[in-house]
């Protein structure tokens, strides 16, 4: 008898076992359906991307001019005493036009070896020899005074300037920043005037916005260059005319779209 129910006993709690298992195995498969199912998104949302553009033009108020002293000497020290020199008259009559000290910075400052080529009388041979050293000092003009461009590169080359690398005309930080502005508005218009003419032969409409991205560009004139002081004009007053800078606004938008 004690066999017996001892195996009953050991039949019933590996069926309860067995069920529990299954239970929990079902639970879990349950769960897992479940989960998935909530992943699945009940509703997809048809979109259409567009970009809107809108273009103006600007007159600049920001004047650059990079221009600056070169000077040979024997000795490093010699051109470098030579160029500050020279460089503290061109500051002075920069200076004198109206031009401060706020509108004045150094754009660089190098000072090198400079070699020539000799040709040895009895070898025929060629080698470099050190004939002295240059120095050079470039300064840069910004101002929002764009009338004085000539009178500036005038005065400069007048006491001593023998090199003038760029005018250049462009729009301040802030204006650029308005001017943009201003076109925001009229960017994102255009991209919605277009998505609706996409949209209309297709029966759909809009019906939301879901990302607007923006781009900004400027466009400045190329900068009048002078390749050396032999380039520099040297009539009475240098004519330097500014030019109209384009300034575009990029307005990148994803239109939520539905049924008409």
């Amino acid at each position: 008898m004690t066999t017996n129910t001892n195996k009953i006993m050991l039949v019933a709690i590996a069926a309860v076992v067995i069920i529990t298992a299954s239970l929990v195995v079902s639970m879990q498969t349950s769960e897992k359906q479940a989960f998935a199912q909530q992943q699945v998104p009940l509703y997809r949302e048809k979109i259409i991307t567009v970009t809107g553009t809108a273009t103006t033009t600007a007159s600049p108020d920001l004047l650059t001019i990079r221009f600056g002293v070169e000077t040979d000497a024997k000795t490093a020290k010699e051109a470098i005493t030579a160029n500050s020199a020279a460089m503290t008259d061109v500051v002075d009559a920069v200076q004198k036009l109206g031009i401060t000290k706020e509108e004045l910075s150094t754009s660089s400052l190098t000072i090198y070896p400079v070699y020539s080529d000799v040709v040895d009388p009895k070898l025929g041979t060629h080698k470099s020899e050190l004939t002295g050293y240059r120095a050079s000092n470039i300064l840069a003009v910004k101002t929002q005074k764009l009338d004085l461009a000539g009178n500036i590169i005038d005065a400069a080359t007048q006491v001593g300037a023998n090199r003038v690398d760029s005018v250049t005309f462009s729009l301040s930080p802030s204006k650029q920043a308005a001017v943009q502005d201003e076109l925001l508005d009229k960017a994102v218009l255009n991209a919605k005037s277009r998505a609706e003419k996409a949209l209309s032969p297709l029966g759909q409409k809009i019906i939301g916005v879901k990302l607007v991205s923006l781009s900004e560009f400027g466009y400045p004139p190329p900068p009048i260059t002078y390749a050396g002081a032999e380039m520099v004009p040297a009539f009475k007053s240098t004519p330097v005319f500014s030019a109209d800078q384009d300034v575009t606004t990029t307005a990148n938008v994803m239109f939520l779209i539905g049924d008409q």
